[in-house]
């Protein structure tokens, strides 16, 4: 028997300084429906998602909170585990920054990287946004009544100098500018490519910041101790360390890697298609086959932030209209370019049209019928007209049309066509009275 296509597809992985929100569910839904759609058409299938635990926030939050860093993030990632099992997400693995075979990983790719010159020591001076973890140049920052601003999040930087290794980010830049010109399958939507090659790489890419020593709660650079890797080069190696690269049991990397896709919010597409493609690269790995960067879910006209008090929670929407509805909610609300939106009267007002009244109301005449006039049993009589030939047709194009919708990543646009064919479906009811 041939060999089954192989399918691997992740999420980022979350940072957990708070519980997740609707946001981060939406993307772990969407990923767990890709993966069974895959399965379904005979993939053997691969599902990662987990969890970022480093860094000068989390150090910062549990320090507040009077715990270890790690006791902070094990409450938030078990919170976070049983999110997932209540919306019956069906992920093969759950990565954490935090497990001794991941850290493993990413010291011995750190170590590579400094031995074949595309790290190098230097020291850091500028503006620092401790909870974007993010250094900005004074013309990059916004100022508010006087004060220097993150350009990404608002709250205020501060100034910061330190030692720290750097990547040669722009020794690659020529041969990443080419890769991204040549598959232009490779960051999708297409949108978010131009934005990257037009914003980042056409007027040059700066060395990136890899180590810190202005904190402890990291991965240890091993041969200079007082170096704590930074975010990126431990963040981003979680796709290929939780398949066991560069260990002796490397049999799912070898099976899985290169990823099929990359699923991320549209916060991190630079990251993953300009320092994870370099990255592989100097590592000498294929890279994924793509990176779909999807909007965000925006609460009314607003992004969500718990500042602001306008976070929606998985768990609330489930307790209110259970699992289906909230993941069908989600999927439906998130378009393929742009962001979605959700408020809880739109989400009342989907429900009632969409779930109760079509595929409720489809439902409810089936069962009731067959019941009334088959005592509960259907057979097939073997009689068919015209009308019973059309809806066949519209059921088998239905199917191919979802196939090719899912194959981009258009699960909204999948889901609007299955609620065509119900609507197709009742009027078929309608026209056989």
């Amino acid at each position: 028997m041939p060999e089954k296509k192989t399918y691997y597809i992740t999420t980022p992985i979350y940072y957990p300084s708070g519980n997740m929100h609707i946001g981060h569910t939406y993307t772990t839904v969407a990923a767990d429906t890709m993966a069974r759609f895959k399965k379904m058409q005979g993939y053997d299938t691969y599902f990662l998602t987990g969890t970022d635990e480093h860094g000068q926030k989390i150090e910062r939050k549990a320090e507040e909170k009077g715990v270890t860093p790690k006791a902070y993030v094990d409450e938030i990632v078990a919170n976070a585990k049983d999110l997932w099992k209540l919306m019956e997400v069906e992920y093969n693995d759950f990565i954490r920054t935090t497990d001794e075979r991941h850290e493993k990983v990413v010291q011995k790719i750190f170590r590579q990287f400094y031995e074949q010159g595309d790290i190098y020591k230097g020291s850091y001076e500028g503006l620092y946004c401790t909870p974007c973890e993010a250094f900005w140049t004074p013309t990059q920052v916004v100022e508010k009544d006087g004060v220097k601003c993150c350009p990404d999040c608002g709250r205020p930087v501060e100034p910061m100098q330190e030692e720290s290794y750097f990547f040669r980010m722009s020794k690659y830049q020529d041969w990443l500018l080419d890769y991204l010109q040549t598959h232009p399958d490779f960051i999708q939507p297409a949108s978010r490519a131009n934005e990257m090659i037009n914003n980042f790489l056409k007027p040059g890419l700066q060395d990136l910041c890899v180590s810190r020593t202005s904190f402890k709660w990291g991965v240890p650079v091993d041969f200079d101790p007082k170096h704590v890797v930074y975010v990126w080069i431990d963040a981003l190696s979680n796709y290929i360390s939780a398949l066991g690269y560069d260990t002796p049991d490397d049999h799912l990397f070898r099976k899985y890697w290169p990823a099929d896709v990359h699923l991320v919010g549209k916060e991190i597409v630079r990251f993953h298609t300009i320092y994870w493609p370099i990255m592989l690269h100097a590592l000498g790995l294929p890279l994924p086959k793509q990176v779909f960067a999807h909007g965000w879910l925006l609460f009314g006209n607003d992004k969500m932030s718990k500042s602001k008090g306008n976070v929606i929670y998985a768990d609330d929407m489930v307790e209110l209209f259970g699992v289906d509805a909230t993941r069908y909610f989600v999927l439906h609300e998130m378009p393929f370019e742009n962001d979605g939106v959700i408020t809880w009267d739109l989400v009342i007002e989907r429900f009632n049209s969409d779930l109760a009244n079509i595929l409720g109301n489809l439902v409810n005449r089936t069962v009731s019928m067959s019941n009334k006039y088959f005592g509960g049993v259907v057979t097939s009589t073997g009689v068919t007209g015209e009308v019973d030939a059309d809806l066949k047709a519209v059921v088998t194009e239905t199917r191919d049309r979802i196939a090719g919708k899912m194959a981009k990543l258009r699960v909204a646009d999948a889901i609007s066509e299955v609620f065509a064919l119900f609507r197709r479906c009742n009027k078929y009811i309608d026209e056989t009275t």
